[in-house]
């Protein structure tokens, strides 16, 4: 497939307004749901553990500890259902990839020091 060709046409499918995170970085994603007729916003906060591809395949998994159970979502970056992404907290980490918070359960699973 030509490659250029398609780049082209995921250009116009990339958002621009979007905030700089990274790995660590504690966000609030707002996100569009559909009920029949009725369209509302729902909030997801937790902390970003991995950010994985490029262009419009891009995506990130935030992670959340809710009734102490561990909630993880992966949105696609560029979704139109993606209203809004707001940055609560950066996170300074030295790894690309979170997953050992998988298995930290309460205060422990909060270290992650403030830039």
């Amino acid at each position: 497939m030509n490659t250029i060709l398609l780049s082209k046409i995921e250009q116009g499918y990339l958002k621009e307004n979007l905030p700089a995170f990274s790995v660590g970085d504690t966000i609030k994603v707002h996100t569009k749901i559909i009920e029949g007729e009725k369209q509302r916003i729902q909030l997801f906060e937790g902390i970003v553990l991995a950010i994985k591809g490029s262009g419009t395949r891009k995506t990130f998994t935030v992670r959340r500890i809710s009734n102490g159970i561990g909630v993880e979502k992966i949105f696609p970056l560029h979704s139109p259902n993606i209203a809004k992404i707001d940055v609560i907290k950066t996170g300074s980490v030295r790894r690309a990839k979170l997953y050992y918070m998988r298995e930290r359960i309460g205060k422990k699973a909060m270290f992650i020091k403030a830039k």
